[in-house]
């Protein structure tokens, strides 16, 4: 059985660290996100296609550094596809029914589970689902009781929104599906396969899961799976090797060789590898990218730095995006706003 993770994108909203690796090698508790996403997969899976378009040698070294126990393919895309061209990309190395999934989710998605509730409805699709409190945020699904999807509500008010459930980006599909999608451009799976898929065979089901679900999309979302994952595990903070801390760390992760000075306070921070924070600097809510060095006494808050960077003495940031060299070459354009709430 093959999976496909979606692993495509550049990530612009968890810019400026995007603008060094790719999205799905973000870490999360130092682990890169798509290891997840490979670690849930069922044993029945024997062959991963990640489907990648930027940063394909970085991923591709990531990946040889481990052993799965399944064979992975890095297929690199010409161009990005959106969700349905990047599964057509992939068809070559289908062989039966496969899942789909987007590598930026991060939840607690039993896929045995799924394959089983998939078989017993005899589904041509089956997509994951998971509840929201605000509809209005979110396209929904219109499904009957036994699952069967019938089709989907865009931003509905809430008075009109037909569930609280929304696509939470895992697929399990039939083969037939390919069918559907048109080779070589852009195609979304969401927007143009499943509502033919739903008038053509009436085997369209969702199926709703329990635990947590987090789209790892933005900055916030980034820095609140971490603290989830601490909470869940019973931890006050993680760090990773060669560390040394002389101060406080609290639903904090910080990485490898990583020094904190003296009375220097971090409250939900996500520190990567070889970074230096000296003395009396307070950080909350931040994300400090490799190899940068933060200064004494500097206080920063909501805010994302890229890697590389230093960060004076007594400086005082708040909710800023920190990134003082080049734009890498061919990264999309998008006007800077509210990096931490985006």
């Amino acid at each position: 059985m093959e999976a496909i993770i979606l692993a495509g994108g550049f990530g612009t909203r968890l810019r400026p660290l995007t603008y060094t690796r790719a999205k799905a090698l973000l870490p999360i508790l130092n682990k890169p996100m798509v290891f997840y996403l490979i670690s849930m997969l069922p044993k029945e899976v024997d062959k991963v296609i990640l489907a990648v378009n930027y940063r394909k040698d970085q991923i591709e070294k990531h990946l040889k550094n481990n052993d799965f126990g399944k064979e992975i393919i890095v297929n690199d895309e010409p161009e990005p596809l959106g969700t349905g061209g990047a599964v057509k990309f992939a068809e070559k190395h289908i062989t039966g029914p496969f899942f789909v999934l987007n590598a930026d989710i991060i939840c607690s998605l039993n896929l045995d589970d799924m394959i089983d509730f998939h078989e017993k409805k005899n589904a041509v699709s089956t997509i994951s689902l998971w509840p929201v409190k605000n509809v209005s945020e979110f396209g929904v699904v219109d499904m009957k009781d036994d699952g069967n999807v019938i089709g989907f509500v865009e931003k509905p008010k809430p008075e009109d929104a037909p569930s609280n459930l929304i696509n939470a980006g895992a697929y399990f599909l039939e083969p037939e599906v390919l069918d559907y999608i048109e080779t070589g451009r852009l195609v979304s799976m969401e927007k143009e396969i499943f509502p033919q898929i739903i008038n053509d065979t009436r085997k369209f089901f969702g199926f709703e899961f329990k635990g947590y679900w987090t789209d790892v999309g933005r900055i916030q979302s980034y820095i609140d799976v971490h603290k989830f994952l601490l909470k869940n595990q019973q931890l006050e903070y993680s760090k990773g090797n060669t560390c040394e801390i002389n101060g406080k760390l609290s639903e904090s992760c910080i990485g490898n060789n990583v020094f904190i000075g003296e009375n220097s306070n971090l409250e939900s921070t996500i520190v990567f590898d070889n970074v230096k924070i000296g003395k009396r600097a307070v950080l909350n809510n931040c994300v400090i990218g490799e190899n940068c060095k933060i200064n004494d006494c500097s206080r920063l808050t909501n805010t994302v730095v890229g890697d590389n960077e230093i960060i004076v003495e007594n400086i005082v940031l708040d909710n800023k995006m920190v990134w003082n060299q080049p734009v890498p070459h061919g990264y999309p354009k998008k006007q800077i706003g509210n990096v931490i709430g985006e």
